[in-house]
């Protein structure tokens, strides 16, 4: 999608969607907005500095007041077209829709200029909106992240996506729980398709550096591929055969 206003973050008008509450015993519901970037890279540089030293103190000022548990603005370091991405994440999706819409019209107001500037550099975007998975993920969304993420988006058959998550909490994500609780992974997140394009799950780890994240994805992909996990491991590749990978760099703020 072409971007021809300033709008950084604009509120969807999504008919039908509510927010999913947790079972008793379950981490409740996270849902995250993301707006994924295409921008000059040449230029993304300047990008950075118009979200830290103009955006940045909206949505700040948006987590200090309870509006959103936590941003961040993540730059690309390895993988697709998408050279950054701007995450707004709540704990329900009204006031998601409501905090996207009041930042969007905050921001064009109060710095139209710095605006303008940020389209020109980053003139196509696509919008997500990303829902945690009960019992699946070994750290809450909104839990302190690594300075390093990497993220998976897959291409799922939606009539069997369901069993993906089965697999997922069930087989593989004890194996992810493991790294985060030895200090390997910073935290691990699974992510269901609520609204945006072909992407249907997210999984996103975050670490402490690009070579440490590296290494240990390196080695997870091998624990996946032998004993146990395997056949889980290929049924996951079966349900969800495409997919896209990325590094990136984060930037964050989270309302402790």
């Amino acid at each position: 999608m072409r971007k021809t206003t300033l709008i950084v973050l604009a509120a969807l008008s999504v008919a039908g969607l509510q927010p999913v509450s947790a079972q008793d015993g379950d981490e409740p519901a996270t849902y995250v907005y993301v707006t994924y970037f295409e921008c000059n890279a040449g230029r993304e540089y300047r990008a950075d500095e118009i979200i830290e030293r103009s955006f940045k103190p909206h949505y700040d000022a948006a987590v200090e007041a309870g509006d959103i548990l936590q941003w961040s603005w993540l730059t690309h370091f390895m993988g697709g077209k998408w050279r950054r991405a701007l995450l707004l994440t709540t704990g329900n999706m009204d006031d998601l829709l409501a905090a996207a819409g009041a930042l969007g019209e905050a921001i064009a107001e109060s710095t139209p200029e710095a605006g303008r500037v940020f389209t020109e550099i980053c003139p196509i975007h696509e919008d997500y909106i990303w829902q945690t998975v009960a019992d699946i993920g070994g750290t809450a969304a909104t839990a302190q992240r690594g300075a390093v993420g990497f993220s998976t988006y897959m291409v799922c058959d939606i009539n069997r996506q369901e069993r993906a998550d089965e697999i997922m909490r069930e087989t593989i994500g004890p194996i992810y729980d493991a790294r985060v609780a030895s200090g390997d992974l910073t935290s691990w997140t699974w992510l269901t398709h609520i609204v945006g394009g072909q992407w249907r799950r997210l999984l996103s780890l975050t670490a402490t550096d690009h070579n440490s994240m590296m290494r240990v994805r390196s080695e997870i992909v091998g624990e996946l591929r032998t004993g146990r996990a395997q056949r889980a491991f290929n049924q996951l590749n079966e349900i969800c055969n495409d997919h896209d990978d990325y590094l990136w760099d984060i930037m964050q703020y989270e309302n402790r």
